[in-house]
């Protein structure tokens, strides 16, 4: 919107300020992490309100949880919020991919609050139906795959590139929408299994935003991405702005969400926040290093994967308990220790996933 109102004024040389993203990103940092402390507190006391009990707290799982009842939990709707006015002040509204991206962010974030709403009024951990909340997923991830492909380059809409490899890519063609839909399906259900102790899933997510914020600005640059050796996708440096926003607002609800937690995001928070990773992956044409900057997410899934085919096959457990948290709690780490060194581990991936960018 800030974009759109000194587009008119060529002649203010101090407004010119606003044309560069990286300004506009750090607006957007800052703008939605004011909100999210400004009506934090009132929508926690709302959620409180109108929730009573609280999130419902699974009975099979460590006894320490059991002290958490009572926490409110769709605390993403306070960062969905934060996201969404932060990016509609400062990012260029006419850029496609910021309608696309924020399309999913607010789409799996409806998919995540039924389900809260669900376990909160019926007093159940289970939600609603797991394969209409997976088809719902998978119908925005297409529709969003496909939009993604639209607004690509020509030689570049239906491609799969490769880190390292500039010149190394691979053509889906029609099944790009399919691959577009395991990746922003995946990654929101994977940050969905890795959201069940205080503050672990919003940092990683963060953490994730900072690095692809980073790769988008870089990737939308014709002269970076040369220098850089990495594909040129003209206009989606303008994710930065979606970046920023998801930083921002990412900081505000840690300062709730911190050990011991006043609010808990839920499948609100989680399934959007991941949806919306795995629609910027897509559009800068970072599908790959997405399995690597959000290596953590893909520990979380693969240990409840693996997990379940154990016990299906062999009657036997691998982990103490799945999702990989639970087994160090299991194992008798504090939950801050796994938080902390679960930090320490999306830190170090996020370095190599920057990596992949070809310096000289």
């Amino acid at each position: 919107m800030l974009y759109e109102l000194v587009n008119f004024s060529d002649q203010i040389s101090a407004l010119n300020v606003f044309r560069y993203i990286t300004f506009r990103t750090g607006g957007a940092i800052f703008t939605a992490l004011l909100f999210v402390l400004m009506f934090g507190p009132a929508i926690i006391d709302l959620l409180r309100l109108k929730q009573g009990k609280g999130q419902p707290i699974r009975t099979d799982g460590p006894q320490s949880h059991l002290l958490k009842r009572g926490t409110p939990t769709m605390g993403g709707l306070m960062i969905l919020a934060g996201v969404t006015v932060s990016t509609l002040l400062w990012a260029q509204l006419s850029n496609g991919y910021i309608w696309v991206v924020l399309g999913v962010a607010l789409s799996y974030g409806a998919i995540g609050f039924y389900d809260d709403f669900l376990k909160v009024t019926k007093r159940t951990t289970a939600g609603f139906s797991g394969r209409i909340r997976f088809l719902l997923e998978i119908l925005v991830a297409a529709i969003a795959g496909f939009a993604l492909m639209m607004l690509s380059p020509k030689g570049l809409s239906t491609d799969l590139t490769f880190p390292f490899f500039k010149d190394f890519v691979v053509n889906l063609g029609p099944f790009f929408v399919l691959m577009a839909v395991l990746v922003i399906a995946g990654a929101g259900n994977a940050v969905n299994l890795t959201d069940g102790l205080d503050g672990l899933a919003i940092v990683p997510v963060m953490i994730a935003a900072a690095t692809f914020g980073v790769i988008a600005y870089l990737s939308g640059n014709a002269k970076f991405a040369g220098y850089l050796q990495i594909h040129h996708v003209p206009g989606t440096g303008e994710l930065s702005v979606i970046c920023g926003a998801l930083i921002g607002a990412g900081l505000g609800f840690l300062w709730f969400n911190a050990p011991p937690a006043m609010i808990f995001m839920g499948d609100t928070g989680s399934l959007a926040l991941g949806g919306t990773l795995g629609a910027i992956a897509v559009a800068i044409k970072h599908e790959i290093v997405l399995a690597v900057v959000g290596g953590l997410f893909v520990l979380e899934t693969l240990s409840v994967i693996i997990q379940v085919l154990s016990f299906r096959w062999t009657g036997k457990r691998v982990f103490k308990m799945a999702p990989l948290h639970h087994h160090y709690e299991q194992k008798g780490w504090k939950e801050s220790t796994v938080v902390i060194r679960f930090w320490i581990i999306s830190v170090i991936l996020a370095l190599v996933g920057l990596s992949t960018l070809k310096l000289r």
